[in-house]
């Protein structure tokens, strides 16, 4: 079989995937690639073959591995592992893509070996509006987040979505919504904290006319508007208890009754719910109830805090001020703003970022932000006082001692409960727990 020959087969092989998928020799070269692989970066077949891989995806000169990302290509050929990352690749527009690549030992009639790279792109499409918002970032964690969202919206298991205030859990809700087989239909949010205790059950199920005062129409509740698609409980941890049994009920039987109605309803309704609380620890201390957690907890998704992701700064405040300025970055960050924000610890997170460029954009003179025009708040590391002494070590007082330190270290840290379990060393279930035995934290 001649060289030629084996090139066409090896071409029309790849072309039977439906990905993207290109084969890849150790010198980072292309000797083939599928349609859909050359459609993607927008180049011709004949021009991508003696290409290096990481010049057309990457749009570097420098392999991606020298840039600090993990490499199929150096675990294939430097370890003799085949991997699968997720990596941010360019089209030919420059326009980024989250991409899940999987790596393929590939080996010729000759021996040699070769890295065939399959690739599932994690957005819904480029410019889609998940997209186009806030899903910002290239660093690991980030794009490891990215990846759990894309895996677990194939499922039609219910989601709880864990994350610090601002970092975007309504804004991973929707990407989820937007990569499922529901993506045609509904997208409905309710913010559980947000609404009275009174309307809630009128809000989720609706009512009929005259149910209660105020009344005076049929109204649909939000799981009947969800029907056929997704339903996002922001703020999950927020519904009274009260009601717990009430949404435990129809998630279990997918059947429910406007208020003041008689009929049983059905609605076919996916549940994504974020929250910022452990609500296993309000479970404990018997505030949520045990059955409901499993139900919305089918599969749990903690979304990282921007401080754990700091190297997406520099882009996520360029795509802020872009969006700030109607499209067009007004204002850039100067080096030291720059700098500044690195260091700063964002306990509001993006919400908190985009807030602050705001006003530091309206002090803007000169094109640049410098690190006086943001404002940052000073972040002191709380002093933590030494627990005092007892004069005796009884059970009693080393029960006492305990309660003081605790209390102690609440002051200092603010009531944070996590950074008081960190200075602890110990899980915050079980500060929870101490906290409930000494009557503290209430």
């Amino acid at each position: 079989m001649t060289e030629r020959a084996m090139d066409i087969d090896l071409e029309s092989l790849i072309n039977t995937h439906d990905q993207p998928f290109v084969v890849i020799d150790r010198h980072y070269r292309i000797v083939a690639a599928n349609q859909r692989y050359c459609a993607s970066h927008g180049v011709a077949p004949g021009q991508v073959v003696g290409r290096r891989c990481h010049e057309v995806s990457h749009h570097s000169a420098r392999p991606c591995h020298e840039n600090g990302e993990a490499c199929p290509h150096l675990a294939l050929f430097g370890h003799g592992e085949a991997v699968e990352v997720v990596h941010t690749h360019f089209h030919a527009d420059d326009q980024p893509e989250r991409t899940r690549i999987r790596g393929h030992v590939l080996r010729s009639a000759d021996g040699s070996t070769y890295l065939g790279e399959q690739m599932f792109p994690l957005e819904t499409e480029p410019g889609s509006l998940c997209d186009t918002l806030q899903m910002v970032g290239r660093s690991p964690a980030f794009l490891s987040c990215v990846d759990h969202l894309a895996r677990v919206a194939e499922s039609e298991a219910s989601i709880l979505l864990y994350g610090e205030s601002g970092v975007g859990k309504e804004l991973a809700a929707r990407f989820i919504h937007a990569r499922s087989s529901r993506a045609g239909a509904g997208f409905i949010v309710i913010n559980c904290a947000a609404v009275p205790e009174s309307l809630f059950e009128s809000e989720l199920f609706g009512h009929e006319r005259g149910a209660f005062s105020g009344s005076g129409g049929l109204k649909k509740g939000l799981f009947e508007l969800a029907d056929g698609g997704t339903l996002f409980l922001d703020e999950v941890g927020e519904i009274p208890l009260a009601l717990q049994a009430k949404l435990l009920r129809v998630l279990e039987t997918g059947e429910f009754r406007r208020v003041g109605g008689t009929q049983s309803l059905t609605a076919d309704v996916r549940i994504v719910s974020a929250t910022n609380r452990k609500l296993l620890d309000e479970v404990d201390a018997g505030r949520y109830r045990l059955d409901l957690y499993y139900r919305l907890a089918g599969i749990d998704v903690e979304l990282p805090a921007l401080r754990e992701r700091a190297a997406d700064l520099p882009e996520l405040a360029d795509f802020l001020l872009g969006r700030l300025g109607g499209g067009q970055s007004v204002c850039r960050l100067a080096p030291d703003a720059l700098a500044a924000l690195q260091a700063y610890d964002f306990p509001g997170n993006v919400r908190e970022l985009r807030n602050l460029l705001q006003q530091a954009a309206l002090r803007c003179r000169d094109g640049f932000i410098h690190a006086a025009d943001l404002r940052l708040p000073v972040m002191h590391p709380p002093a933590v006082p030494p627990a005092p002494l007892l004069p005796r070590a009884s059970a009693a007082s080393l029960r006492d001692l305990e309660r003081i330190h605790l209390q102690s270290l609440l002051d200092a840290h603010g009531g944070h409960r996590a950074r008081v379990a960190a200075a602890l060393g110990i899980t915050e279930r079980t500060l929870y727990r101490k906290l409930k035995q000494h009557g503290l934290g209430r």
